[in-house]
């Protein structure tokens, strides 16, 4: 992988790398180091799911063009899922695509945002909803930089190793603060194989998406509140409601459910989750802008037992609505 990333990095006309605020004075001098970037364009935003939108890309954009890239140049982003996202959606369309290389600094990066070949932008509120399938030349994997993640940052990345275990390996429902590090390279391992079979999701590669229907509409609806959720935590919320709805209208056993639940001391221990009854329609709303969707109907990953995902489940919103007050009195219990 160095023999081809050197490669790379040498035939490239110039070279950009995005980061934001956080990773920065950690990471920005210590990569290009690494990296043997001499004369790097250096593109520094500032951090956090509300930047990751159209007004930052064209920034990346107008520093690309301030710089002269041309299609021969290459931008390597260096940051969690924002910066793979967002830095992979300015690279896929700038004169319809330079090469881009995805280096993540955060758990839930290193497992899922960077792997994969989907990029986006957050628009009109919802969630990526704007984006492209674009495959990075390369991901470079370092667990070195999960040295400088609190611990709210590997919780949220927790929740999606937990995903890869409920649609993939049961072994996966075991991580915890101790043990995580060595199961990264099966999640890789689980999305590429995925990808490889599913790379435009057209069928298979949609349990990638369970618990990120609700998740991704609790997520939405939280970053205009007081009290915004990481991705890893809205993805926790929205894995609950789906395996309540898998109860219903799935068989899954109501174990599955429980032991799950019994794993929120740790996955949102960090988090202050502040939902009532009164944030119900407007979460619903958010779900109806879910990419997923049919028409406006809603889409879902449920379970018939670990392991055994099955996806475009349709559920009636009066369903989804009891499952969104199941998890609002749970977490307000909790």
């Amino acid at each position: 992988m160095f023999d081809k990333l050197n490669s790379i990095i040498s035939e490239a006309s110039k070279v950009f790398i995005l980061t934001d605020e956080n990773v920065a004075p950690f990471w920005l001098p210590e990569t290009e180091y690494w990296l043997g970037l001499k004369n790097a364009v250096e593109i520094v935003i500032q951090p956090d799911e509300k930047h990751k939108n159209l007004q930052t890309v064209q920034r990346i954009w107008k520093t690309l063009m301030r710089h002269h890239a041309d299609r021969n140049a290459l931008l390597i982003n260096l940051g969690g899922g924002v910066i793979t996202d967002l830095g992979g959606f300015a690279a896929s369309t700038y004169k319809r695509g330079i090469k881009f290389i995805n280096v993540p600094t955060t758990l839930l990066g290193m497992i899922d945002a960077a792997i994969g070949g989907k990029t986006g932008i957050d628009f009109g509120g919802g969630k990526n909803q704007i984006g492209t399938f674009a495959e990075p030349l390369g991901v470079i994997v370092n667990p070195v930089f999960l040295q400088t993640l609190d611990e709210r940052e590997i919780f949220s990345g927790l929740a999606e190793m937990l995903k890869y275990g409920f649609i993939a390996d049961a072994n996966l429902l075991n991580v915890n603060l101790e043990n995580y590090q060595q199961h990264i390279a099966r999640c890789d391992e689980i999305k590429r194989e995925i990808v490889a079979t599913d790379p435009k999701e057209k069928g298979l590669r949609k349990v990638l998406n369970f618990g990120h229907t609700l998740g991704h509409a609790i997520e939405s609806h939280c970053l205009t509140t007081d009290y915004p959720l990481l991705h890893g935590e809205a993805v926790t919320l929205g894995m609950q409601g789906a395996l309540w709805l898998s109860l219903k209208q799935c068989g899954l056993q109501g174990s599955v459910l429980q032991n799950f639940e019994n794993q929120f001391p740790m996955l949102l221990s960090e988090a202050e989750v502040q939902l009532s009854e009164a944030d119900v329609d407007p979460i619903m709303n958010y779900l109806s802008f879910d990419k997923k969707n049919k028409g406006e109907k809603p889409q879902f990953v449920l379970l018939e037992a670990i392991g055994k995902p099955i996806w475009d489940v349709e559920v009636d919103k009066d369903l989804v609505r009891q499952a969104m007050r199941y998890v609002i009195q749970k977490v307000s219990c909790r």
